[in-house]
């Protein structure tokens, strides 16, 4: 398999600190600058239309795209060790927990960069990005207080949450977005996770 992916792009991000976390071998990580375009040429389009990121080529020569679709159909063929629970409502409570991750900060944090300081070139527009500022410190809070002292979000061991949060704190942090001081709790779980292997992803 080949995994199609931009590091600091948090979409592409979170799948490959998952994959890492799961120990997933033999994938080929085969980046695609999108800052300078790759990602319409008709290489990228004959993968994936949308022209996104990020993209994964089975064995076959299908291509998956859409993170959190490859991470589910990743789960199934590598199960050990769970990321997205090991019962029904576990899996329920992870997959829940993720989507408030990625529609109450990861949404706005992406917003406030592309219509901020845009890396693939976006016009800046003040005002949408006023909007979306000020429903980051919000979503932190609630997530500074559901970590409080556990290592990870749902408690002794990672999940695809903490791949998507991650993810996110680091594309904020990449354009300027920092964790103000008074999330304690997530300021300690983002400077943890960081030092994981999973984490290491050369630019």
């Amino acid at each position: 398999m080949k995994l199609y992916y931009f590091p600091i792009a948090p979409n592409p991000t979170r799948v490959l600190v998952y994959m890492k976390e799961k120990g997933i071998e033999g994938v080929e990580f085969v980046p695609v600058d999108i800052r300078n375009g790759e990602q319409h040429t008709p290489e990228h389009l004959a993968r994936n239309p949308d022209a996104s990121l990020p993209v994964l080529e089975l064995d076959d020569g299908q291509f998956l795209t859409e993170s959190i679709t490859i991470i589910e159909y990743l789960e199934e063929l590598f199960p050990e060790p769970a990321m997205i629970g090991t019962d029904s409502l576990s899996r329920a409570r992870v997959r829940s927990l993720e989507r408030k991750v990625e529609n109450q900060l990861l949404s706005p944090v992406g917003r406030y960069i592309h219509n901020t300081n845009s890396p693939v070139g976006l016009p800046p527009n003040p005002a949408i990005a006023e909007v979306e500022q000020a429903k980051i410190p919000l979503a932190m809070a609630r997530f500074d207080a559901l970590l409080g002292d556990q290592p990870f979000v749902m408690g002794q061991q990672p999940t695809i949450v903490d791949c998507t949060l991650f993810a996110t704190l680091q594309f904020g942090q990449f354009f300027g977005l920092e964790i103000p001081a008074e999330y304690a709790n997530l300021r300690r779980w983002y400077d943890a996770f960081s030092q994981r292997p999973s984490t290491q992803i050369s630019l």
